[in-house]
């Protein structure tokens, strides 16, 4: 399945590109150079943290900046809430949804586009951003060029999901899609911007999770002139897997204010990490790692998950500590705290192959 190889790539999406070193030189040659290096270390560690400080912009790899600004990894969060739909009509419906899988992908992909881009322009209007190096809207240097970009990719992408409705036939589909649509839109955009209210986590638990997993599970829904539309059954796995998928996700989104209090806070950006601070939110983490493994063994004894997503799950579990024991360790460490959304995407996608694996190895009779 296509998108599992997806998804697996996503974790290696996630250390900016480094410098090759050069074959040529002395070892004098190099030691010259590593002041420069040092420096230019400070500086990203500088920019993560979203302050002004720590060398001049020019110092910042401009190849690191794109980087940060097309944050490719996080769009492991459209890939895994399709791949669970995906994987529960391979499971539970037993038909071979792969055909129609791409429009769904190209269209979800194009709908996060649209939420990364407008982010970074609102919080340009509010001066969230304004030390941020790698935000598009800093990078382009205009806020109307990414403002643009922003409509048409959420155009296209719209027109995409309507597409894959006009072929379903499933009204529940589109319903579910503008709702989770809609929570991007009060999580950022004005008048509502929800996300300074300190409410972005649970729109985003509710977005990615309930409301996307479902939709995309729905969207397969299959249009037949003898029969007309089969609709599809919501039942307990499609929502035990999409409860699961929004609990990786909004840890992704948690651990990304790490770094960011000192700056939301100075807009009034209240995010849960500003009202609690940092020590408090890394034992709010581990008590959101716990909740999640806890609700995998818990869907597993109450069958609403198959044995093998129980026991593919439970192979994330290193992963999982590791978030935990790096989050406990460095949540006041602004210069490595901001590496925390990033392992916390690992988690996500890995936990995410780890479920629709499961899910495909119990329609084929494997550890049911």
């Amino acid at each position: 399945m296509m998108p599992l190889a997806g998804i697996a790539l996503a974790p290696l999406l996630v250390s900016p590109p480094a410098l090759r070193p050069s074959p040529r030189g002395s070892v004098a040659a190099e030691a010259a150079r590593r002041p420069r290096a040092r420096g230019r270390v400070r500086c990203s560690a500088a920019a993560a943290s979203g302050g002004g400080g720590g060398g001049d912009a020019g110092e910042l790899s401009r190849a690191t900046l794109l980087w940060r600004a097309a944050k490719l990894p996080i769009y492991s969060v459209a890939l895994v809430p399709l791949t669970e739909g995906i994987a529960n009509i391979w499971c539970c419906a037993m038909t071979n949804p792969i055909s129609i899988l791409y429009l769904r992908l190209d269209a979800a992909v194009l709908v996060i586009t649209w939420l990364n881009l407008s982010n970074d322009v609102y919080d340009s209007d509010t001066g969230a951003d304004k030390n941020k190096k790698e935000s598009v809207v800093n990078l382009v240097g205009s806020r109307a060029v990414t403002q643009y970009a922003a409509n048409i990719s959420l155009l296209l992408g719209f027109v995409g999901l309507f597409w894959a409705f006009a072929e379903a036939g499933d009204v529940r589909f589109i319903f579910l899609v503008i709702c989770a649509i809609a929570c991007g839109y009060v999580y950022q955009c004005p008048p509502f911007r929800l996300s300074y209210r300190g409410l972005g986590e649970p729109l985003c638990f509710a977005a990615f999770g309930p409301l996307a997993t479902t939709a995309f599970y729905f969207s397969n829904s299959i249009r037949s002139i003898s029969s007309g539309i089969m609709l599809l059954p919501l039942n307990k796995t499609v929502i035990a897997s999409s409860i699961l998928v929004g609990l990786t996700t909004t840890l992704i989104l948690f651990c990304s204010h790490f770094h960011q209090i000192d700056g939301d806070r100075a807009v009034g950006k209240m995010s849960p990490l500003v009202r609690i601070g940092t020590k408090a939110g890394a034992r709010l983490v581990t008590l959101g790692i716990v909740t999640l493994y806890t609700l995998l063994v818990a869907f597993g004894i109450t069958k609403c998950l198959p044995s093998s997503c129980i026991v593919l799950g439970a192979l994330t579990l290193p992963l999982g500590k590791w978030v935990v024991d790096y989050v406990l360790k460095n949540h006041d460490d602004n210069s490595k705290i901001f590496m925390a959304k990033y392992y916390c995407v690992r988690l996500h996608a890995l936990f995410g192959m780890a479920l629709a694996s499961g899910l495909v190895l119990a329609r084929n009779g494997v550890l049911l």
